[in-house]
């Protein structure tokens, strides 16, 4: 596990951005899994601004969002449909057929969720997912208690996320979809963005804490090739912070391009 900090959310989100298009870069037919929510907001911002001013091509990637809510329609501007394509669909040149999201309002949610790993299989599987991570140190919305061998399913929301979720207009949703850990393990490269005091705790437990369904985060340590990207306050808890600082020191040095340098 990569772990790297930089002084602020802005530019370790720029930081992030370059590791996206070096993805791309190298694979023009690349998979990406999307997460929405705050901490992915400026990735997106940097990407967009790359395909604007630096040509970057989006045009043979395909993507698999997390998650969504369900309950509430596509049309409703808090879901993760209308978030994703505010926020980097619609201003990118990747196809509206290769870009893949969770329906909350299908009737046949056994199906649906299926269908969605057969898609992501058949599209040769995910080269890096961008992560999140909540209060409760979850990923997508793989509360507490979910089995770390979890494949997409319904998830009923833990009272801190359906207290995080209070500014949604309407009912508030206490279901969502969601990729399960099992199914977000077998991207090649996972990335997890985290900023700011309140994730803190959450980035300790994920990355320094014991293996435990407790805290779904924490199954990253099973993967081989996992970089956690953390402002000064996200990482302001960790133990091994000198390490990880070593770490990165001697990454620069024989693989730069891991951590996201021009």
């Amino acid at each position: 596990m990569l772990v790297i900090v930089d002084e602020t959310q802005e530019r370790s989100s720029v930081r992030a951005a370059n590791i996206v298009a070096k993805q791309i870069e190298k694979n023009r037919r690349s998979v990406l899994g999307l997460a929405t929510g705050k901490s992915p907001v400026g990735l997106y911002d940097e990407i967009i601004r790359m395909h604007r001013e630096d040509e970057l091509d989006l045009s043979g990637v395909t993507t698999f969002n997390l998650d969504e809510y369900v309950g509430i329609s596509r049309e409703h501007p808090q879901t993760f449909y209308a978030q994703i394509h505010k926020n980097f669909l619609d201003h990118v040149n990747i196809k509206p057929e290769n870009s893949h999201i969770p329906d909350g309002s299908v009737a046949d949610f056994e199906r649906n969720c299926d269908e969605y790993e057969t898609s992501i299989r058949d599209a040769g599987g995910i080269d890096l997912q961008i992560l999140g991570i909540g209060r409760t140190g979850h990923i997508g919305f793989n509360e507490p208690t979910s089995s770390l061998a979890s494949r997409t399913r319904l998830k009923t929301l833990s009272d801190e996320t359906i207290a995080d979720n209070v500014s949604i207009d309407g009912d508030i949703p206490t279901i969502a979809i969601t990729m399960g850990i099992g199914t977000i393990l077998e991207a090649k490269h996972l990335m997890l963005l985290a900023y700011g005091n309140a994730k803190a705790e959450a980035v300790v437990k994920a990355v320094e804490g014991p293996l435990t369904s407790s805290v779904s985060a924490s199954a990253l340590q099973m993967h081989r090739n996992v970089t956690v990207l953390l402002d000064e306050e996200a990482a302001a808890n960790l133990s091994n912070r000198d390490y990880s600082q070593r770490v990165v020191e001697q990454t620069a040095k024989y693989s730069p391009e891991r951590l996201g340098l021009k």
